[in-house]
């Protein structure tokens, strides 16, 4: 635990008042208009694309990267770069050939497209499994790793952290809605940036005794050389080959940013199809160097601390870091971006679920004729919920010794079926309601007998094979009529701006000059 300075809880301060005074800027409407569920929920629709970038990024981003990725880093080496890098090209894949069906449709939520083109019975039931994988799964996991990083680094039990987080959260969220998520997201991912190189420098100047941050990194692959491949093994237990470039991380991916409330909501809010191409681009080009901050310090850790017993577990990794190599002064900086990157996505994770919630159970099951005023109210009171119930759950995350993969796993349990839903309403015209239908209820016992069955199998490769099996059942399960839902691959809808293509292809090129260097 650190000794903070006066000026470590200036710093801290002073950030959070320019967050909230921002959301609240951003939040305000002119006089005498009142905020309607298109406000609340989508920020007017109006987002430009610098933000929506930033947004995605900022939502993405957490605890669960930054202390979870790290952690990963510090057990397996940088293998887990492969979560930001092949991210980067599911996010144009996403906006090329997602996008613009999901915009066309107008829609507040993926629930409201699937009832579009399925039936409500599709709609409500991935809906009621999004809010249950929300709040037990990624709300929890967030609310403990940002309180076990501020327990670690300045000594705050973890109790007083997980109810700190989720005041913070409410105080604008409950206002503002998605507007003031957003806007402060650009700020939040400069925090985020700013704090995470500064312990990323920090820590190459240690592993070479300040000779510098190219002769630490260099130190680095000649005393930990193992750590820095991409490729690791087909029998690897979390991170194989296979898993990584053939099928399961795809998947993941696929269905984590191309058919996921929290992040598709930032695009929704896109003033245009453009605009919101613009913003995932942008956020592209951000995945390609995330893993600076959120992979990078794994390896530093272990480099540094891997002979003594600093680090009891994996996931204290990236708070010993900070423990140990930030001068006081700067404390209160990294404790800022820390919170930043926590508070961004547990606002995005309790907008999104509000918004299902709201906008697909509420107002078709209890209140159909609901008004804004009454929606908005919903909204509020949900967020309350949501958040209250993630913060007594988050302390039994303890038990786990590696949450990033206990977060990856068991979101996993959904994601094959969630892709194969949005797969096949997006690009096949006669799959019918009751072949959906099937793959929902199916997805859960297909997981759960592959976890059951093959024990031993890395949970990407299961998630390949129960992806494969949901496939073949809307596949093989009798046709119906064609819907007008479904564009075709001519259509209009899939063409893109030269400035798209050329940036996308810049990606493509990093990437793979990337890969070649860490084979």
């Amino acid at each position: 635990m650190l000794d903070l300075h006066p000026i470590d809880f200036a710093a801290f301060g002073l950030y959070f008042i320019i967050v909230i005074s921002i959301a609240l800027w951003a939040s305000r409407k002119p006089k005498g208009h009142e905020r309607n569920a298109d406000d609340y929920f989508l920020a007017g629709r109006s987002l430009p694309w610098w933000i929506i970038g930033s947004s995605v990024i900022a939502a993405n981003i957490s605890t669960e990267q930054i202390i979870g990725m790290t952690g990963t880093a510090f057990a397996s080496g940088i293998a887990v770069v492969s979560y930001e890098w092949l991210s980067a090209l599911i996010l144009l894949v996403v906006a090329k050939y997602f996008l613009p069906v999901f915009l066309k449709e107008q829609i507040f939520s993926l629930p409201e497209f699937l009832r579009k083109r399925y039936s409500g019975a599709v709609s409500s039931t991935l809906g009621f499994f999004w809010v249950i994988v929300y709040v037990f799964v990624n709300l929890t996991s967030v609310l403990y790793l940002g309180a076990l990083t501020l327990e670690t680094v300045a000594g705050l039990p973890l109790a007083w952290g997980i109810t700190g987080l989720a005041a913070l959260c409410l105080i604008y969220i409950v206002y503002g809605g998605l507007a003031a998520v957003a806007w402060t997201d650009f700020i939040q991912v400069a925090a985020l940036f700013l704090g995470g190189i500064l312990v990323t420098w920090l820590g190459l100047n240690a592993v070479s005794d300040g000779s510098g941050t190219w002769a630490g990194f260099q130190i680095l692959m000649q005393e930990a050389p193992d750590r820095f491949h991409t490729v690791l093994p087909a029998n690897h237990e979390t991170l194989p080959w296979t898993g990584i470039f053939l099928g399961g991380l795809w998947i993941a991916a696929l269905s984590y940013f191309g058919c996921n409330q929290y992040i598709i909501q930032r695009a929704l809010a896109a003033k245009s199809i453009a605009e919101a191409q613009k913003g995932l681009l942008f956020a592209a080009f951000l995945k390609i160097v995330v893993p600076i901050i959120v992979v990078l310090p794994g390896v530093i850790a272990f480099v540094l601390f891997r002979e003594g017993s600093m680090v009891e577990r994996p996931d204290q990794a990236y708070p010993v870091l900070v423990r140990e190599l930030v001068p006081v002064g700067f404390v209160g900086i990294i404790i800022a971006a820390l919170t930043a990157a926590i508070v961004s996505s547990l606002n995005s994770m309790t907008n999104s679920a509000a918004t299902i919630f709201t906008m697909d159970i509420y107002r078709r099951y209890f209140r159909k004729n609901a008004g804004d005023r009454e929606l908005v109210r919903v909204g509020r009171g949900s967020t309350v919920l949501f958040l209250a119930t993630a913060g007594c759950i988050a302390p039994a995350l303890a038990n786990f010794t590696e949450v990033f993969q206990f977060i990856q796993e068991y979101t996993g349990f959904v994601s094959p079926g969630v892709l194969a839903l949005f797969l096949f309403g997006i690009f096949a015209r006669r799959v019918t309601p009751g072949a959906a239908f099937a793959a929902v209820l199916l997805t859960i016992p297909f997981s759960v007998g592959m976890k059951l069955g093959f024990p031993d199998m890395a949970f990407l490769n299961r998630m390949a094979f129960t992806f494969i099996g949901l496939c073949l059942v809307m596949a093989l399960w009798p046709r119906g009529k064609e819907t007008d839902t479904t564009p075709t691959f001519a259509s209009d809808l899939f063409k893109t701006t030269t400035a798209f293509n050329v940036g996308s292809l810049g990606v493509v090129l990093v990437l793979g000059a990337l890969y070649a260097w860490f084979w």
